[in-house]
């Protein structure tokens, strides 16, 4: 078994985190130290958060992080078999939206027609191994972090090799090109984290895969943690 390669100096931002197979890259903060706080205690307060419910292997299971769907008017999705409508943008994360396509364009232009927010309480709660592959999203999604420093993790599909690397309060990540094809992604839990940590996830879902109405659906089958 190939052995993780840690990032202790993730160096620039032109530079691809991942060996091959897709493009990864850290592009630092769209934010000063202040608006990145303020962002955090924001979205902390104000957004609808909900545990979600979803079916695996005939179980019902309540996830134990948080999460908040937001998009453009229209948007559907569906999480392991239950359709849920995105909730109009607000202005402070159409403010969010706007900083982090400009911040991430000098890389891979994007334009982002919905966001999924992740609330973690603490380092007890992550995110199991998975891709963010179906058909209707498209290849380019930007994450943003607030909060706590979480360690963020990568395995390739067939020769499980791994990258980790920690995404510190105010980071940008995006992801692009064959990255979800070839790559799992993870959110690795540490208890000695006691904070919580926010994650937005930018995305794009395509029009080809719309429904009625300009209705898209998103079919997913993560484990719930």
């Amino acid at each position: 078994m190939i052995p993780p390669t840690l990032f202790p100096d993730l160096g620039l931002p032109e530079h691809n985190l991942l060996p091959y197979d897709g493009e990864v890259r850290l592009l630092g903060s769209p934010f000063a130290a202040a608006e990145a706080d303020h962002y955090l205690h924001s979205l902390l307060q104000d957004t609808p958060w909900q545990h979600d419910q979803v079916r695996l292997y005939g179980k019902t299971l309540t996830t134990a992080r948080q999460t908040a769907w937001y998009g453009d008017n229209g948007l559907l999705y569906t999480y392991s078999g239950i359709a849920r409508a995105a909730r109009p943008w607000t202005p402070l994360l159409l403010e969010i939206k706007q900083r982090v396509e400009a911040h991430a364009a000098a890389v891979c232009k994007a334009h982002f027609n919905s966001c999924l927010l992740n609330l973690y309480a603490d380092g007890r709660q992550g995110m199991t191994w998975h891709s963010d592959d179906e058909a209707e999203l498209g290849p380019v999604i930007a994450s943003l972090s607030f909060g706590a420093t979480r360690r963020f993790a990568f395995r390739h599909k067939q020769t499980q090799e791994k990258r980790i690397l920690p995404l510190a309060h105010g980071q940008l990540l995006l992801m692009y090109g064959t990255t979800q094809q070839y790559w799992q992604h993870a959110l690795l839990k540490n208890n000695a984290v006691k904070q919580p940590r926010i994650n937005l996830t930018f995305r794009t879902i395509l029009a080809n895969h719309a429904g009625p109405a300009g209705r898209a659906r998103r079919h997913h089958h993560k484990k719930a943690t």
